[in-house]
């Protein structure tokens, strides 16, 4: 354990604005960052707390400044004595004398003493790895310390999560770091659409001297599997796909269309022509669209439409046969329902768009099978709860998107499966992890759903704003997400984590690789130990 350093003491403050701290003249300022957790030990209280603010108090005696420049032992008596410095610092949770957490309702006294907060504090805190390995995982270190900072898997998949900052700032490595946990500690199977193919298999490290990291299918092969809508780019980036992923047009329904409203610029029309073709046609809708849709009139008047409405759906929605990936054949066994067994038997799936990275086909194929996965999970809860046997429960399912302000603005919110999902679907056992870098895009009503947020670097005011937004303690959490650096450190609060805190992200490197394996053998050991012996 390390040896905690005093810093201060507590001159005045409140549970509402929090507490200021009188910086000791010995412990150099420069050394107090904001963000940096500390300890005020109290009489029967420790209050686990984090500096949110620091300034320089005026100096009282304003005749003695024209010797401070020309002696410097005097300028180090008034620095010891006259002048003064503040940080002020947010109470988070405290800690009784058994250890146990409990929130703050009271205050400690005057010239309570403040101290840097140790690895046995993070620990009680936070958990650990070696005391929950199944249910804690770290995913970095506070500011200026060596201990690990755990998050709860388990509270991390029950509640939708997001992860938030500006290009650049390292969301994708985050991200790919939590599934990795997920994985390790097998606590979720997670649905991945993966745009620019950075999940599965190697991706491009662009801020270390290894300029390749490893993907999820490379560390757990036998647990992931890589649908590809573009097998020739999976085999270039060194892989076989697993499945390679054909949509047949008769599974496609006007629902999915509905969802690239904004996308596509369709018209209120367009969506009646749309039903009216889906009533005639059934599955065949589609495909008797793109073969007849230069014939609107006869069409229109075979339906009911009107001709100008069918024209307009039929020019866009021929962009569909620019894509191989889709399909007029009717298969005998449709990928999406392999897809569903690979989710049922407990197996992530990474879906690579290779070159098909458009925002057409993300948002297309990401509504088609989400919403499969919104019926198939509803249908089997309910069997769950008829049954009430634990092998019928499902397993918890994960789905991360990017890009997630295109399918949670305030319009598409209201009309794709994503918004019921980030409402509703957690009594399903399916929750969404958002990865995005414009939070403001993202309806007010589905960020107040988002139980955990990881909070990278943000500029835009809107943007902090809304990741902040009915958040206590908004204005001082504001202060330190304007001191992050563009690089792996980030923000983390919400239901996963005990208390708001900011980190040092954890490196998702080789050393991060060998931990991966030697905790998951160490933990296989540990079990077969307990059964055998």
């Amino acid at each position: 354990m390390k040896t905690s350093i005093e810093l201060g003491t507590i001159v005045s403050g409140s549970l509402s604005d929090g507490f200021l701290m009188r910086i000791n003249p010995i412990y150099g300022i420069e050394n107090i960052k904001s963000g940096r957790l500390v300890s005020i030990k109290g009489k029967e209280l420790t209050f686990f707390s984090l500096i949110t603010d620091i300034r320089l108090d005026a100096i009282p005696q304003q005749s003695l400044l024209p010797y401070v420049s020309n002696n410097p032992r005097f300028l180090q008596i008034i620095q010891s004595n006259l002048c003064s410095a503040h940080a002020l610092i947010r109470p988070l949770i405290g800690l009784n004398k058994q250890n146990e957490r409990q929130p703050i309702k009271s205050v400690p006294e005057h010239f309570t003493r403040v101290y840097t907060a140790n690895n046995d504090d993070i620990s009680y805190i936070f958990g650990s790895e070696e005391q929950a390995p199944t249910r804690d995982f770290a995913i970095g270190k506070p500011l200026d310390m060596e201990a690990d900072v755990c998050i709860n898997l388990e509270k991390l998949t029950e509640r939708s999560s997001g992860v938030f900052g500006k290009t650049g700032t390292g969301k994708t490595f985050i991200t790919r770091l939590l599934l990795a946990g997920l994985l390790k500690n097998k606590r979720a199977t997670s649905l991945v659409f993966d745009m620019h193919s950075e999940y599965g298999l190697q991706a491009r490290n662009e801020s270390s001297n290894t300029p390749f990291v490893k993907g999820l299918k490379t560390l757990f092969p036998s647990s992931v599997a890589i649908f590809s809508l573009d097998p020739e780019a999976t085999r270039r980036r060194g892989s076989n796909p697993d499945v390679c992923l054909t949509i047949p047009l008769d599974s496609i329904n006007v629902q999915d269309i509905l969802a690239l409203a904004n996308e596509l610029n369709l018209h209120p029309t367009a969506y009646e022509a749309a039903y009216l073709l889906a009533s005639r046609y059934k599955k065949d809708w589609l495909v008797v669209l793109l073969d007849q849709g230069t014939q609107a009139a006869d069409l229109a008047q075979e339906v009911g439409a009107h001709p100008e409405s069918i024209s307009a759906l039929y020019r866009k929605l021929r962009v569909i046969e620019r894509y191989p990936f889709f399909t007029r054949q009717r298969l005998n066994k449709n990928p999406i329902q392999i897809l569903l067994e690979h989710l049922e038997q407990g197996i992530s799936v990474i879906i690579e768009f290779g070159t098909f990275a458009s925002t057409f086909c993300y948002l297309l194929l990401a509504n088609i099978i989400t919403r499969r996965i919104h019926g198939r999970y509803i249908e089997k809860t309910e069997q769950f709860l008829a049954s009430q046997k634990k092998e019928d429960a499902p397993q918890q399912l994960l789905v991360v998107i990017e890009e997630a302000h295109k399918f949670l603005n305030p319009t598409a919110a209201q009309q794709t499966i994503f918004g019921t999902i980030a409402r509703e679907m957690r009594k399903y056992y399916v929750s969404l992890m958002i990865v995005d870098q414009r939070p403001s895009g993202i309806d007010p009503e589905i960020l107040s759903q988002i139980g955990t947020k990881i909070i990278a670097q943000l500029h835009d005011e809107k943007d902090i704003n809304a990741v902040l937004g009915g958040i206590s303690g908004a204005n001082e959490l504001r202060h330190i997400l304007a001191t992050l650096s563009s690089k792996q450190q980030a923000l983390v609060l919400g239901h996963a984590i005990a208390t708001p805190i900011v980190l040092e992200t954890r490196p998702y490197d080789n050393t991060f690789y060998a931990q991966l394996t030697t905790k998951t053998q160490s933990n296989l050991e540990t079990i077969a130990t307990k059964l055998f012996y």
